[in-house]
């Protein structure tokens, strides 16, 4: 998505433009959370096992990942304005369906139709806050746009949790349509149009391989809680999946003259380290509202509202370390950051990994808290190193890079964590406590054995105690890494 030379007519209405932008995205992030509280109602209400019902999240996140990129190519070519809109109505039609979905498959092809109008209308909302806002206004913009997403996570699971708990759980994708109607309204009421470039490339066999490859070896993974690595099924799709993002890849590296991915920034030492550590930490961010939920409801019983009251600490003190996270990264750069967010992380992980049925929803409650601040240190830190990398020039082909694969990250996490959760019953031959808690506790140990090498990765990264240029990082470096 190519940034504006000039400024845009729509800054005369720029509080309009924030306004608009800030339905769509929060949206977006208020499904994405609330729905991890009603996973385990969704696996009761369709017979589901854990490696069916995670594709109601997999599959969302997947085709987030995957529509991300083609976003700035279609806003190129029709417009921001436009695409926008059809983002958001996209989502409010996949929220209709989801709401009325008779099967769990049904549900789960909903759930993609909706991360495609997310992975649309996010990108496009970002790029629109950009030409809105001059470089000097760009700060209180973003800070006012990222209250709205740090109360859409801290609200997620209460509410899924209310709604779970008195039996409605259709209204979590209900709710969605009156909100994204409303905000699609005035998306066109308040949004200046822009006039598009239809002769702009775009990366169609990108796209054409990229969809299959992801798509087939995240198959490959869910059908290994059933089969095992070795059986022909799960390597049948591993290995098709695997030959067809081998073609992905040499078509970005070689043949697309607009690249879906520019892989060739990962070239880059910093830019591969950092972008690596901020691949942990969303695993982590993510595993823990995937896990939890499944341990407090499907183990010990508690109500939904509980879950998301649990889960509630987390997006608090995350959201209140991270921009006190963002003025430590001017001063001391990323190294420290990184390593005392990783070193919390671990510990608390480790904790998570050893829960029993008897653990008191209190120490849980301390464990959440713990773990969102060393998100907030963790959880932007990363992805503002690996932009500050690039030069300007590439922030564009970068920001898209980072978003888009931290979205394929998030998916392949849990569908891995799943499966170490759904396959030890396999293992173990039998049900009951003792064997949900040790799927439950090999899933975390994955998370834990990954935050130490985030922690040894981050050692890398520049910054204190090693030399660190201080000075202002560059506004456009900061508000990509927010946006992503």
């Amino acid at each position: 998505m190519t940034p504006p030379d000039q400024p845009s007519p729509a800054r005369a209405d720029k509080w309009r433009v924030l306004a608009a932008v800030i339905f769509g995205i929060f949206m977006v992030t208020l499904d994405t959370t609330a729905v991890n509280v009603a996973f385990p109602t969704l696996r009761a209400e369709f017979g589901a096992t854990v490696h069916e019902a995670q594709w109601i999240v997999s599959v969302y996140v997947l085709a987030l990942g995957i529509s991300t990129p083609v976003a700035g190519a279609l806003a190129d070519g029709f417009g921001l304005k436009r695409m926008y809109i059809a983002g958001l109505a996209i989502f409010v039609l996949g929220s209709l369906c989801a709401g009325l979905a008779p099967s769990l498959w049904t549900l789960v092809a909903a759930r993609a139709l909706k991360g495609i109008g997310g992975g649309i209308a996010v990108p496009c909302g970002t790029a629109l806050l950009f030409r809105g806002f001059s470089k000097q206004e760009l700060g209180l913009a973003l800070g006012v746009f990222g209250l709205a997403l740090l109360f859409a996570p801290a609200l997620g699971p209460v509410l899924g949790g209310w709604l779970v708990d008195h039996g409605m759980w259709r209204w979590i994708f209900f709710i969605n349509v009156p909100i994204g109607a409303l905000g699609v309204v005035v998306a066109s009421r308040f949004l200046v149009a822009q006039p598009g470039d239809p002769t702009v490339p775009w990366d169609g066999w990108g796209l054409a391989t990229a969809v299959p490859g992801f798509g087939a070896t995240l198959y490959a993974t869910a059908l290994v809680t059933e089969h095992g690595w070795d059986a022909p099924a799960p390597l049948a799709w591993l290995l098709g999946g695997l030959l067809t993002l081998a073609l992905f890849a040499l078509i970005e590296l070689r043949g697309a003259r607009a690249p879906l991915l520019d892989l060739r920034l990962f070239r880059r030492p910093i830019f591969l380290v950092a972008t690596l550590v901020g691949y942990v930490t969303v695993i982590a961010f993510f595993g823990a509202e995937f896990l939890l939920p499944v341990y407090m409801q499907a183990l010990r019983g508690e109500p939904a509202l509980t879950v998301g009251l649990v889960l509630l600490p987390l997006a608090i003190c995350a959201g209140l370390l991270l921009p006190l996270a963002g003025a430590a990264y001017d001063r001391i750069g990323p190294r420290a950051l990184v390593v005392s967010g990783f070193a919390l992380l671990s510990y608390n992980t480790w904790q998570l990994a050893h829960l029993t049925a008897a653990t008191s929803v209190r120490f849980l409650v301390i464990l959440t808290a713990i773990r969102g601040m060393a998100l907030g240190l963790t959880v932007q830190t990363p992805f503002t190193a690996a932009l500050a990398d690039v030069s300007h020039a590439a922030l564009p082909r970068a920001t898209s890079l980072v978003s888009s694969t931290r979205y394929l990250v998030q998916a392949y996490g849990i569908a891995v964590l799943a499966t170490l959760l759904g396959a030890r019953p396999l293992l173990d031959g039998g049900g009951g406590a003792p064997v949900t808690l040790t799927g439950l506790s090999h899933a975390y140990m994955l998370t834990f054995w990954l935050a130490i090498a985030g922690l040894l990765l981050g050692v890398i990264l520049p910054g204190w105690p090693g030399r660190w240029q201080r000075g202002e990082v560059a506004e456009e470096t900061v508000a990509a890494a927010a946006s992503s």
